[in-house]
């Protein structure tokens, strides 16, 4: 049970950072944007193989057997919201590992909430009616004046099977502990994580957790089969635990997955929390010591090619 004073210092905690970052977003405009660690060369994967690479923050490229997915497309230097010319939010840390142009052609968006960090409309615009989008409750009329057509929403528990000119995959949406609000006013918006299988090589299948806090939900995928690959958040969660796991707790819930692989991603990208730039990833191959070959790659840019 929580003491009065516990929401009185959590209260105070938020409101700390809130002042932390609107004084960092006004005054970083000067700032340096650091390039990525690595750039990926997608033009040369192989359709025969699973291969993602981490573009930065949410963005991942996968090229799932020939089927080409991009998760949560964000690859301006800005998010937040946009006004005539500029716009007002947190700047990039460190740059997209590939600008859009660099980008395979893309089958599939997939969208796990329309937080700016993960629903970027600037990036969204760049994508035709040909790239089919599968996204979260409530959140495709954020769509509408874009060229996108193809858009599914999927609730928890629902699937969509898609054949694309790669292959055929199945998205399926799945419960995790987050909130989908993108303004103060649309709380009804809904968020999702995903597990996507192709049979095209067996049955292969990849989970993208987008953003939550610890929960037993990723047990229940476990039922189904393993999983090849899952692509956890491991930042922000400093203050913001109640939303975000720590390091330690999405490893823990991609172990109740039964993931072979885990692809830490969420930070690095923007600063949205307090806790320092490299210690996710610190605490996430601390985590994992005994078993570092089960991290599928360290830094943005890197590409992971399932053995």
């Amino acid at each position: 049970m929580h003491t009065p004073e516990q929401p009185t210092l959590q209260s105070r905690r938020v409101r700390r950072w809130l002042t932390y970052l609107w004084r960092e977003w006004t005054i970083e405009s000067w700032r340096p944007i650091s390039p990525a660690f690595a750039k990926p060369e997608p033009l040369k994967w192989n359709d025969a193989e699973l291969t993602a690479a981490w573009i930065g923050h949410a963005t991942v490229l996968i090229n799932f057997f020939g089927i080409k997915i991009l998760t949560d497309p964000v690859l301006f230097p800005r998010i937040g919201i946009r006004l005539p010319g500029f716009t007002i939010g947190p700047k990039r840390l460190t740059a997209p590992a590939l600008e859009f142009h660099e980008l395979s052609k893309i089958d599939v968006v997939l969208l796990s909430h329309a937080h700016f960090d993960h629903f970027d409309l600037r990036t969204l615009h760049r994508f035709d009616e040909t790239t089919c989008v599968v996204t979260a409750p409530n959140t495709a009329d954020l769509l509408r004046w874009t060229r996108l057509r193809d858009v599914t929403e999927l609730r928890w528990g629902e699937e969509r099977s898609l054949n694309t000119p790669g292959g055929a995959v199945t998205i399926s949406a799945f419960q995790v502990k987050h909130w989908g609000a993108r303004k103060q006013r649309d709380a009804y918006r809904g968020y999702n994580g995903y597990v996507m299988e192709s049979r095209s090589r067996g049955r292969r299948r990849i989970l993208f957790g987008g953003d939550t806090a610890m929960t037993n939900t990723f047990a229940e995928l476990s039922q189904h089969g393993p999983v090849d690959l899952a692509i956890m958040s491991i930042g922000a969660y400093n203050p913001w635990i109640r939303s975000h796991c720590t390091p330690e707790q999405a490893i823990e819930m991609a172990n109740a997955a039964d993931a072979r692989f885990i692809m830490p991603v969420h930070h690095q990208t923007f600063r949205l929390s307090f806790e320092p730039f490299r210690e996710p990833i610190e605490r996430f191959q601390a985590a994992l010591g005994n078993t570092p070959e089960r991290i599928a790659l360290r830094e943005i840019g890197e590409t992971f090619v399932l053995p």
